[in-house]
């Protein structure tokens, strides 16, 4: 199966942040190397618009056979374009049809090659639309608050007004970023990750970081060296 890695260099929160060093390697290299170490990936591609993303993923094993469209590379696109982008390249260069792919953020190191592989396991299994990996969140949504206007606090919607003990609740859980598998067509026409066939891969909390700050980026640093 395809992998693909979206790594624009435009990054706002965390600036350079896909090669930013983690622990002595640069962060994209985590999922790169996780995506080589897969038994359910053949081929790992890494979209980029920026030379030095490109040479580095190079570097660690990844293809770049393109630059992204400066189309899909500003703040405002859409990174389902991207993938499609990517596919549709994948599919004209080489005749095929590329009906599923995996979608492999950069900023989640933490998730492992067996982690792809079971997500992809329950694509397959399932004949799923889409499997996205997930974590539990750590509060229950009925907490959910938000600040009005007159700066007084209130319930986010009307039926959150039940005052339980967290284990009273339903779980609910959150996207981590660390793993998508998508049926090619149903994402094309549908541009929506969610469907009536999505089906959860759930990951535990230590293998979860999203880094999208420099405090994700130091406590990913913090596990990654804990883990060692």
């Amino acid at each position: 199966m395809l992998a693909i890695i979206p790594a624009r260099g435009g990054s706002k929160g965390l600036p350079r942040k896909n090669i930013k060093l983690l622990n002595g390697l640069p962060l994209i290299c985590y999922s790169i190397k996780a995506a080589l170490a897969s038994n359910l990936i053949d081929r790992v591609i890494v979209s980029t618009d920026d030379n030095e993303i490109a040479s580095v993923a190079k570097n660690y094993g990844a293809e770049v056979p393109f630059m992204r469209s400066i189309e899909l590379a500003s703040d405002e696109s859409m990174v389902v374009d991207t993938y499609l982008e990517a596919v549709d390249w994948v599919a004209k260069k080489n005749s095929i049809l590329i009906e599923s792919f995996v979608a492999l953020l950069p900023t989640a190191p933490l998730r492992t090659s067996k982690d792809i592989d079971d997500a992809v396991k329950i694509f397959k299994d399932k004949k799923a639309n889409s499997v996205i990996s997930v974590v539990e969140a750590p509060f229950p949504l009925h907490w959910n608050r938000r600040i009005t206007k007159e700066g007084l606090l209130e319930n986010y919607s009307p039926e959150f007004n039940a005052v339980k003990n967290r284990q009273a609740f339903e779980k609910t859980y959150i996207p981590n970023g660390a793993v998508y598998v998508f049926q090619t067509e149903v994402l094309r026409s549908t541009r929506e990750y969610y469907t009536n066939k999505t089906y959860p891969y759930l990951m535990p909390i230590e293998r979860s970081v999203d880094i999208d700050s420099l405090l994700d980026f130091e406590w990913a640093e913090f596990l990654l060296k804990t883990k060692k």
